[in-house]
């Protein structure tokens, strides 16, 4: 009996992987024949029978790592059985039991041969484990080629992840599964398929793009966002619908809180020029309202000075000539702050553009229910929303647009103050 050690390959080499058993226990090998692959730190070689005999005892299966010289299998000659101690001594682990279980008994000694003939007895260091086949003796081992036959794969379309390049089991696997994807999708897709269309931009649309852009080009946005508990709004909102003169919406009190904050810091209600910060006596807000053709922003002037009810009433009528196209440049002028709610499409959280000359511009998201923790550390369900302030470095820091959106929510979550 002739044992099979795993070999030194060089004065720093202490152990080695085997890659793949190319023989399997009860087979025929000769001396100097390949029957499988390790490797080492620096590259991967083949394993050499040290002499002719029956290939027995394998006790290391792929992927196990080995120490220089111990003992992974043995070559028996006519009439050699294994030693009692062989098995006892050096159990195989259930790597090396799944892997025989794996192998094709039936796989014959010429394809096995054909395939460990196409290994280089030679093999560079310098090999890239992943490599694509482009050999005319494409390496496969044998168990992959009788995969890829079953299923009419052709070898020279795989890329190997073995040794050198060669194809083993599992990239036929991944090449089966490639192919039932593809299958799955439909054959017509490409008759859904529409042409492009070309839309000519609008007079509206041409200066919305000009402006937006010299927005964010000249102006260094930052960005504070502050999330506001509105159950004191529905609630106060449930009073103005019994009264005659209609309904009061969430925008009015953000416009009237944002009035009211402006009075408080009014180096936010601002514009700057080359030279200059104007901070604006009176306090005209502008609305954002979306209309088929882009954005207007109609103006409500001296918003401070406007009671809550005013207010709402101005914000109706504005709104509805914008969407009537009815109206006027002097309604469209004069902003020293602007407002964009989208409350009404369901979205948890925006930023908006800053509308120049202005210096700041706030964004009002929708309402959602929320989980939170009350003044007494208890947990309740409140209706919440997100409003972010948008603001230009260049006249103001970050502090004070903090300062400012917090006096904001101040405002939203006790308005009762809005009632003057």
């Amino acid at each position: 009996m002739v044992e099979v050690i795993m070999p030194k390959m060089g004065d720093g080499m202490e152990e080695g992987t085997l890659v793949e058993w190319l023989k399997n226990n009860g087979e025929t090998v000769k001396s100097g024949e390949v029957i499988g692959t390790i490797q080492t730190d620096k590259a991967t070689l083949e394993l050499e029978a040290p002499a002719s005999g029956t290939l027995a005892g394998i006790l290391v299966g792929p992927g196990e790592n080995v120490p220089v010289g111990k003992a992974i299998a043995a070559i028996l000659k006519k009439g050699e059985t294994l030693p009692e101690h062989w098995n006892t001594s050096s159990e195989p682990s259930d790597k090396t039991l799944d892997h025989l279980e794996s192998q094709d008994a039936k796989t014959s000694h010429a394809e096995a041969s054909h395939a460990q003939g196409t290994l280089s007895k030679n093999p560079d260091p310098s090999h890239e484990n992943i490599t694509i086949n482009t050999d005319t003796k494409i390496k496969a081992s044998p168990l992959a080629k009788k995969l890829a036959d079953m299923h009419h794969i052709k070898l020279e379309e795989v890329i190997g992840t073995g040794p050198g390049g060669r194809i083993i089991e599992k990239d036929i696997k991944q090449m089966i599964e490639n192919q039932e994807s593809l299958n799955q999708i439909p054959s017509n897709l490409s008759l859904k398929r529409k042409e492009d269309r070309i839309i000519p931009l609008t007079r509206l649309r041409k200066v919305i793009a000009q402006r937006t852009q010299e927005s964010k080009l000249s102006a260094p946005h930052f960005y504070v966002t502050v999330e506001v508990n509105v159950e004191n709004i529905i609630r106060l909102r449930k009073i103005f619908e019994n009264d005659e003169s209609g309904k009061v919406s969430v925008n009015d009190f953000v416009v009237k809180a944002c009035a009211m904050a402006l009075q408080d810091m009014p180096e936010i209600n601002a514009s700057i020029s080359e030279d200059n910060i104007i901070e604006h006596g009176n306090v005209n807000i502008g609305i954002a309202v979306a209309i088929p053709d882009g954005l207007v922003v109609p103006v409500v002037n001296n918003a401070d000075f406007l009671t809550l009810r005013e207010i709402s009433i101005s914000c109706k009528s504005l709104a509805k000539k914008a969407r009537d196209g009815k109206l006027t440049p002097d309604e469209m002028q004069g902003s020293t702050f602007c407002i964009s709610n989208m409350g009404m499409l369901n979205i948890d959280n925006f930023i908006a553009i800053i509308n120049q000359p202005n210096t700041a511009i706030v964004a009002v998201s929708s309402i959602t229910k929320k989980v939170i923790v009350d003044d007494q550390d208890e947990f309740k369900v409140a209706q919440v929303m997100n409003v972010s302030g948008s603001f230009d470095h260049r006249a103001l820091d970050g502090a004070v647009g903090a300062k400012f959106m917090n006096i904001v929510r101040d405002y939203l979550e006790h308005p009762s103050k809005l009632l003057n």
